[in-house]
C-alpha cells in the first residue's frame, strides 16, 4: 500500500492497528479509529499513541478529517494518518487538518501517481497564476 507525504511516495512497513475499542487497545501503539467516533474517546491516552489510522470508506465521507482536526485540538502529537479513498485534489486540505500521510490503494496510486499529488506545484502556482503567467504574483505583491 503506497504511503503519500509531502515528500512524495513510500511503502508502508506492515503496521498492526488495533480497533480503538477493543480489548487491550489501551495499550497499542498504533490504533485505527472510524471516521465517526467521538475524539474525546481517546484523551487519556493520546500522549502514548504513536499512531492513528482513520479510515476513509468514501471520497466524499469528510468525517474523517474533521476527526483529525479535533485529534490535533486535543493535543495529539502522533502521527496520524488517512487510509482508503482520499484523492489528490483532498491531500492538501488532509495535511491542513492535521494527517502526515495518507495511505492509498496500489490501484489509486496507478490512476493518479505521484506527480499528482506533489504540493511544491500546488503551492507555487494557483489557477489565476495559470491563466496570467507567472508574472502575475511578483506584479501583485
Amino acid at each position: 500500500m503506497p504511503i503519500v507525504t509531502e515528500n512524495g511516495f513510500s511503502s508502508e512497513t506492515e503496521t498492526d492497528y488495533a480497533p480503538f475499542d477493543a480489548p487491550g487497545a489501551e495499550h497499542a501503539p498504533h490504533v485505527e479509529l472510524p471516521n465517526d467516533a467521538d475524539a474525546t474517546m481517546l484523551v487519556d491516552r493520546l500522549h502514548r499513541l504513536e499512531k492513528i489510522r482513520i479510515p476513509f470508506p468514501s471520497s466524499h465521507d469528510g468525517r474523517g478529517f474533521s476527526l483529525a482536526r479535533r485529534l490535533r485540538n486535543l493535543g495529539y502529537r502522533g502521527r496520524l494518518q488517512a487510509a482508503g479513498h482520499v484523492i489528490s485534489d483532498q491531500f492538501h486540505h488532509a495535511l491542513a487538518c492535521g494527517f502526515d500521510e495518507v495511505a492509498i490503494s496500489d490501484e489509486l496510486a496507478a490512476r493518479q501517481p505521484e506527480s499528482h499529488w506533489r504540493m511544491d506545484e500546488r503551492r507555487q502556482r494557483t489557477y489565476r497564476d495559470k491563466l496570467l503567467g507567472s508574472s502575475a504574483r511578483s506584479s501583485a505583491k
